[in-house]
């Protein structure tokens, strides 16, 4: 079987896989995802929103933005204290990386990223991976974050370029896309991946992860997230991605991205623990637990403690790609 890591995929080769029986598929990504990553080993994240709603974006799909109706209200940058207490009680449910999450449309040079700052260095420093996701960001705003001890910072794409204008008119692609690059320059772990379920084409997941798999280093970590439809945007009442949708896209993402963490994001709340065993087979191995992401509900500590004891699945350690570069090194 040829799964070598490349960076040259072509779109008919995507569609391929793609679209190959969904047995044959698994069977593939399981293959791959045993030769390049520990089999049964998921990584254990929390996502908190540390400054919630009144975003002036139109993300389509968001309840945070400010022109929907959605019940959620604006509330100001959460405080360092409140933060590291919520960054104790992830660490002590099992998680290793820790994500922040502000409704910005970009970061600013202000007071509140300076806040932020510090949480990054207190949430590192008790020993916990750490990822933001604020916005859009420059370069110098990257370096930044990276000396306060970030680990990570998430900018997803949600889907192709094509279907982009149809969810969201506030920033373009190429905004997104410039961020990632910022990101990458300043020497940030990339998250960044997608949403299914926005009204979207098959072609359109084949050219988002053509987008990804074709970027000149693969995305560390790739999420893949179900619509989680919410009364007051324009997507409310979107019906539920089938699970075989998610099975097909997380299949076709470890294939093409072997070392990537292909993590099993939002919509996880309303699938059986069978439904999300066909998701590790796939080739996912990561998710987010705690009960909010952001503002949507997600499986909590103990419900995953006990998939993980029914699965036979253990939490990936924090810094374990660092801890395996110090040893071939030494």
């Amino acid at each position: 079987m040829n799964a070598e890591i490349r960076n040259n995929w072509t779109l008919d080769e995507i569609r391929e896989i793609y679209f190959s029986p969904v047995l044959e598929l698994m069977n593939r990504a399981t293959a791959v995802h045993s030769k390049y990553n520990t089999a049964g080993e998921v990584q254990v994240c929390t996502l908190l929103s540390v400054k919630t709603g009144g975003c002036s974006e139109d993300c389509s799909y968001c309840p945070q933005a400010a022109r929907y109706d959605t019940g959620v209200e604006a509330q100001k940058l959460m405080t360092y204290e409140d933060v590291i207490g919520k960054a104790l009680d992830a660490k002590n449910g099992g998680s290793t990386r820790f994500c922040m999450g502000a409704a910005w449309r970009s970061v600013r040079d202000n007071s509140d990223f300076n806040k932020v700052i510090d949480m990054v260095k207190g949430v590192n420093a008790i020993g916990l991976e750490v990822c933001c996701t604020l916005g859009m960001l420059t370069e110098q705003q990257a370096h930044r974050l990276k000396e306060a001890g970030l680990y990570a910072y998430n900018h997803n794409l949600d889907t192709s370029d094509e279907h982009y204008t149809e969810i969201i008119s506030t920033r373009t692609y190429k905004d997104r896309l410039e961020t990632l690059n910022n990101v990458e320059k300043a020497g940030l772990s990339v998250c960044c991946g997608g949403i299914i379920g926005l009204g979207e084409e098959d072609e359109d997941r084949i050219k988002l992860l053509h987008t990804l798999a074709t970027r000149e280093k693969h995305p560390e970590s790739v999420p893949v997230n179900a619509l989680v439809s919410v009364k007051g945007t324009p997507l409310e009442g979107r019906g539920r991605v089938k699970i075989w949708d998610m099975v097909r896209m997380i299949a076709t993402a470890r294939i093409l991205m072997p070392k990537s963490m292909v993590r099993l994001s939002a919509g996880r709340n309303e699938m059986s623990y069978e439904q999300q065993a066909l998701c590790f087979l796939a080739g996912a191995n990561s998710i987010f637990t705690g009960e909010k992401l952001l503002t949507t509900p997600n499986p909590g500590f103990d419900a995953d403690k006990e998939m993980f004891e029914l699965l036979g699945l253990k939490p990936r350690e924090s810094f374990k790609a660092e801890k395996e570069k110090e040893i071939v090194l030494s």
